[in-house]
């Protein structure tokens, strides 16, 4: 069957509309049009990577960044999280893992742009979504134009902009971006406020970012004064249901920037005034496309590399010009002195999450373990490093036959072109449905008919058609997806299932290429300019395949060992099931164990301090053997649950 596309509009490019943009010592230039962010005058496409510094060991986060940028990084963005750092009012503390300002220094250091999301309000399954708890008994309204908040709200600013004097783009450090709030969907004025007080305190950065979502008409914004930033999950873990929901939207081609399930436990479903998002005026951001999903105690989910990719590529498609993930590496949560801060429903909040695992099961995990999503998602980012000049200046084209929302039939397949040139993607795969293969798929694009494919089950890709490679050298079309160039070479990546075909438009004048297997390609890195493959050790993080390192022993006891404290023992009493107690031995400090448990709710103690806890989802529970040293160690779980949703 011929698959063809709407017809392809040239995009108007607005310019100098936003009230954005700025240079730095050296006189470089960030600016923003309707499409796209420039660098110096050129289009640009960002790369960020969510990583929470206070909830990263300050010891691990050396290592976490180099991770993050050989898997193609190039911007980390992190939350400033009030509670963190002000549990007392008066009384800040920006040492150790605190320590901001060490943080972005270490991350300019590694080659990284920085993103700071300031607040004050954060959301991130935080104790009161970040505020601290003495904030909450101020006679003032939260989140609003209150003068008592902003007093405050300025306050905790003016100890951000201490901390990154010197660190912002303007003054020749990484911090280009900034994002106000979080979340807040309806009060333009207040966000506007925000931005007006981060400057004055000295917080001042080419780009300020908000979140966009909220039903289908978007967040209420200041229109000139922000770019908003949008995302998708692949799940929903704040449903308030247990069963499995309908399939996904963000695996279908659909063109919209706006998924309104993101936050819907905390948003309400539409605007009833008429407002709406002028979309077109700004490029299309992301921030929160979900590189994972975090368990809360009513929903636990199995996440696969696939489930993220595929997302991501549909994204990208669709004219994505900034891919931001959340999270990008997991985290582990502090303790107070006397309360825990997660967010739970004791505070407030719609739903419970683990005392301690922020893991999210990331790309990169708690631990700094790599998992399938993060070899995956390099595929797009190579690509995106060596091509993204041309290919933000690339438009979204709906193809004429494209599966409709909620159809597990027909072909899902979009194209990001220019006039003449462009990319095809297909995605033949949907997140816990099992979609046939598709036969005999010819894809013509107006200027370029494809030959007949054959799509695999559960895949997803692009092939190029028109692509200049290099000094007018025109790839008619491929068969394989692009990766990257290794000097003079061009790297593909053959498509299971799709033979590998390369037609240039003018055969005498070509280019070296290589073609990698998609194994190959999932190890491929590049860093600084340098090609390389990673090592991988066979086994996989997800659990599909065991540990090869079983060396620990557990055994079951007959009685508590000692009184577990009320701020913990809370979690193990969710629906008052039987509590059992193990010992634990692991032989070496060294690599992980897998400990097998079919529980509800699993807590580890090393000479009677809380170290990890998680929900069980079906997978063993990976441990490093690093945080089970001691002279005694427990785990305590409970019974499996009642009327919860698991995968």
């Amino acid at each position: 069957m011929i698959y063809k596309f709407k017809e392809y509009q040239k995009p108007d490019i607005i310019s100098n509309h936003l009230n954005l943009g700025g240079t730095d010592s050296k006189g470089n230039e960030i600016k923003v049009n309707s499409l796209y962010f420039e660098e110096n005058g050129k289009p640009s496409m960002g790369i960020m990577g969510e990583l929470h510094f206070e909830r990263v060991p300050r010891i691990q986060w050396k290592t976490a960044l180099e991770t993050m940028k050989a898997g193609g990084i190039d911007i980390v963005a992190t939350y400033i999280i009030w509670i963190y750092h002000e549990q007392e009012e008066g009384r800040l503390d920006w040492n150790g893992d605190n320590d901001l300002r060490a943080f972005i220094s270490l991350a300019a250091e590694v080659g990284l742009k920085v993103c700071i999301r300031i607040g004050p309000w954060c959301h991130g399954e935080v104790r009161n979504g970040g505020f601290p708890d003495w904030l909450l008994k101020k006679p003032c309204s939260l989140r609003t134009n209150d003068e008592e908040y902003l007093k405050i709200v300025k306050a905790w600013y003016k100890s951000i902009a201490t901390q990154v004097r010197g660190l912002l783009y303007s003054e020749g450090g990484p911090i280009i971006m900034c994002q106000l709030e979080n979340e807040l969907t309806e009060d333009a004025e207040h966000l506007m406020t925000l931005k007006q007080m981060a400057k004055e305190v000295g917080i001042d950065v080419p780009l300020f970012t908000v979140t966009g979502w909220n039903s289908v008409n978007g967040a209420k914004i200041p229109v000139d004064d922000v770019v908003p930033a949008f995302g998708g999950y692949c799940d929903a873990p704040w449903d308030p249901g247990v069963k499995q929901l309908p399939p996904c939207a963000r695996y279908y081609f659909t063109g919209i920037r706006n998924d309104s399930a993101i936050g819907k436990d905390l948003i309400k479903a539409k605007q009833e005034d008429g407002w709406q998002l002028p979309y077109l005026r700004y490029p299309y951001l992301t921030c929160e496309i979900g590189a994972g999903l975090m368990n809360t105690y009513h929903r636990r989910y199995k996440i696969y590399g696939m489930d993220i990719y595929a997302m991501t590529l549909i994204m990208l498609c669709e004219g994505a010009n900034m891919l931001g993930y959340y999270m990008y590496h997991g985290g582990i949560n502090k303790l107070a002195d006397d309360y825990t801060l997660q967010e739970s429903k004791a505070t407030g909040y719609p739903n419970d999450y683990p005392i301690i695992s922020y893991d999210f099961q990331a790309p990169i995990s708690c631990f700094e373990e790599t998992r399938e999503s993060y070899d995956l998602l390099n595929l797009l980012h190579l690509f995106i490093h060596e091509y993204g000049e041309k290919l933000a200046l690339m438009t979204y084209v709906e193809g004429e036959a494209n599966s409709k929302l909620g159809e597990l039939a027909g072909l899902r397949y979009g194209v990001r072109r220019d006039e003449n040139s462009g990319f095809v993607f297909i995605n033949n795969y949907q997140r816990l449905h099992g979609l046939k293969a598709i036969k005999d798929v010819v894809i013509d694009t107006g200027t370029v008919i494809f030959p007949s494919i054959d799509i695999k089950e559960n895949m997803a890709f692009f092939m190029p058609f028109n692509m200049d490679l290099e000094n007018d050298v025109i790839l008619k079309y491929a068969t394989a997806q692009p990766l990257c160039k290794d000097g003079d070479t061009w790297l593909f990546m053959a498509i299971p299932g799709v033979t590998p075909e390369f037609e240039f438009e003018n055969p005498a004048k070509q280019v070296d290429i290589k073609l990698l297997t998609m194994e190959e390609a999932k190890r491929l890195r590049k860093v600084d300019g340098r090609v390389y493959f990673a090592k991988h050790s066979g086994k996989t993080i997800e659990g599909l395949e065991a540990s090869e390192d079983k060396e620990y022993q557990l055994v079951k006891l007959d009685k508590p060992q000692f009184e577990i404290p009320k701020m913990f023992i809370d979690e193990l009493k969710y629906q008052n099931k039987p509590i059992t107690w193990y010992s634990l031995k692991v032989q070496g400090q060294e690599g992980f164990v897998d400990i097998e448990l079919s529980c509800d709710v699993m807590q580890v103690y090393v000479d009677g301090k809380l170290v990890t806890d998680d929900f069980y989802h079906g997978m063993p529970f990976r441990l490093p053997k690093a945080i089970l040293q001691g002279e005694e160690v427990f785990i305590v779980c409970t019974d499996m649950p009642d009327n919860i949703y698991m995968e």
